[in-house]
């Protein structure tokens, strides 16, 4: 048995330069994430050119689901690995499979090598996923958690305006043009990974997770450098008083975590399970297709794409900024209720408009961010959900066991699914994909609303007591 006050510390630290660090060192994964998806949303239409790879509409929606399911295989592989070896481990090689795979995608001489490469990039986003927000959650304080963490989750949206200016850039014909241009784009999106990597190798490892495993000491040590850093940018830090009881125990079996979801938290698991497949299906059905949609239905130029992005992009990184305190203040099942059913009622609306022909390429665009300013809180939201629901010990393959099946059954599907909607040329099947995608987030933010957690501002270990602990308020 051992006693730590450890949890307290974290919890009551003040926001820092610190945490600043941790939060770009980490949150960066999102960005990389958005610069991938949108390159390949950015390039779709040109990628069908028969001098670049001569791929067909259908190919380029496979190959969006295979960039998913590589994210779903390399969330459960690393996922696991990261409650067994630790958060740290597991998100430098996370970084660096990204890294070599996005670089190889620049040398793709067809679709078979495009493909393979864009499924191992996902292998590695999917494995940033599991690590980091496991990361993240453990290191910054309860206040403030829900805000973090969807701000965070947002900026999956400053790396697609980045990849939206770098394809406007590089596909030009003035600058590199259609044939190159989007080789580049996969070339610096591997060289913004290098520069990241080395600024993550000094955020330290969760000092919870020490804990956990037995190694108080390294925590200790780790938590005094942190707790010196911030008093000397504060001034003294309060004392605690709440102490936490840590049962030593081995990574939790396959049976011990499948007790966990399906029996002893199993209003959780289906809250999860809803939420992530909803905004899976949401999200991908329309983001990986958005190029496609633009100029097939509104006859935008290949080159001109990434200009309609931008608003799009600036919904989504606005959403969780302004609406991601409210999670905080007025509450998680209230805002991820609520936010999910308005952004399922936006997104049926704007395709109806698209259906009836009332939509431009612009307007198509900015009722698009206009829906997406809801849905992208309601998507950060369901990470957030997963990531502080579900013990210590687990933490992280839970986060992954959920980002894959959401992912899986939602993410896997909607991209081929678009993609053949598209080709059909019918404005009428493209409009139904929306209307599943809008049916899925309202059914999911209703049983949210009615049975998710209210975990604001509380303790991770209040929400979801480590396997084997017990409180001490000594």
């Amino acid at each position: 048995m051992l006693q730590t006050d450890i949890p307290a510390r974290l919890d009551r630290l003040p926001w820092s330069r610190w945490h600043w660090r941790v939060v770009i060192a980490l949150g960066v994964a999102w960005v990389l994430d958005g610069l991938e998806v949108t390159l390949v949303g950015s390039v779709g239409s040109v990628l069908e050119r028969p001098d670049t790879l001569g791929l067909s509409a259908a190919q380029i929606g496979g190959a969006g689901s295979l960039y998913i399911g590589g994210a779903v295989v390399g969330a459960l592989l690393f996922g696991r690995l990261a409650d067994r070896l630790g958060r740290k481990r597991l998100f430098l090689a996370t970084l660096a499979v990204y890294t070599l795979a996005t670089l190889a995608t620049a040398f793709s001489p067809n679709f078979a090598f495009f493909a393979l490469c864009r499924f191992v990039t996902g292998l590695g986003i999917g494995g940033e996923y599991a690590a980091i927000n496991s990361a993240i959650d453990e290191l910054i304080p309860a206040r403030v958690r829900g805000r973090v963490n969807l701000a965070i989750n947002g900026s999956f949206w400053i790396g697609a305006a980045l990849g939206a200016g770098a394809s406007l850039v590089l596909l030009d014909p003035h600058v590199l043009g259609p044939v190159w241009g989007w080789r580049a784009g996969f070339a610096l999106g591997a060289l913004l990974a290098i520069a990241i990597l080395l600024v993550r190798r000094d955020v330290p490892e969760s000092p919870r997770w020490l804990v956990s495993h037995g190694r108080a000491d390294e925590a200790e040590a780790i938590i005094a450098r942190i707790e010196a850093e911030v008093s000397a940018q504060h001034g003294p830090l309060p004392p605690v008083t709440t102490r936490l009881s840590f049962v030593q125990q081995a990574a939790p079996t396959i049976r011990q975590v499948a007790d966990v979801l399906l029996h002893r938290y199993r209003r959780r698991s289906v809250v999860a399970l809803s939420l992530m497949i909803s905004q899976a299906f949401f999200y991908n059905a329309i983001f990986f297709t958005y190029a496609l949609v633009l100029t097939r239905f509104h006859g935008v130029p290949e080159g001109r794409v990434a200009l309609y992005i931008f608003p799009f992009a600036l919904g989504n990184v606005l959403g969780p900024l302004l609406l991601g305190p409210l999670f905080d203040r007025v509450g998680r099942r209230r805002m991820i209720g609520a936010t999910y059913v308005l952004s399922g009622v936006g997104l049926a609306l704007t395709g109806a408009a698209f259906m009836a022909g009332w939509l431009d390429a612009l307007s198509q665009a900015l009722c698009w961010s206009a829906v997406f300013f809801l849905a992208s809180a309601a998507a950060s939201s369901a990470y957030l959900t997963v990531s502080e629901v579900f013990p210590l010990e687990m933490r992280a393959l839970a986060i992954s066991v959920f980002y894959a099946v959401g992912t899986g059954a939602g993410g896997f599907a909607a991209p081929w699914l678009f993609g053949v909607l598209i080709e059909t040329g019918s404005r009428g099947a493209v409009t139904v994909g929306y209307a599943i995608g809008a049916v899925l987030v309202i059914v999911a933010g209703l049983i949210a609303w009615r049975h998710a957690v209210d975990a604001e501002r509380r303790p991770l270990e209040d929400i979801a007591p480590p396997m084997g602990s017990a409180p001490d308020t000594r």
